[in-house]
């Protein structure tokens, strides 16, 4: 199984530590072409434990490194999320 697959896979099974892990020894590796994919799976970790601060951080790494990544939707949506659930702490 392909390492970003693994990623997922742990992902969706809550593995939450082991995927950072992984994600942490792919970005380790200098010739590395697609960081920027890895860190929109990193981003896609955070999220789904509603750590929405460092998910936010690893989308725009990947949007850095490819302005076309996936990470620019995502991203997107968390500040929808976040506009969504928290406008009336801003608006007392």
């Amino acid at each position: 199984m392909e390492k970003k697959e693994l990623i997922k896979e742990l992902t969706d099974k809550g593995q939450i530590e082991e995927a950072l892990n992984l994600c942490d020894e792919l970005l380790a590796m200098s010739e590395l072409q697609d960081k920027d994919y890895i860190y929109y799976l990193k981003g896609n970790i955070y999220r789904k434990s509603e750590n929405w601060q460092k998910a936010m951080d690893n989308y725009q790494y990947a949007i850095d490194l490819n302005p076309k990544s996936p990470a620019v939707t995502a991203r997107k949506m968390i500040i929808e999320i976040l506009n969504y659930y928290y406008k009336d702490q801003f608006n007392q």
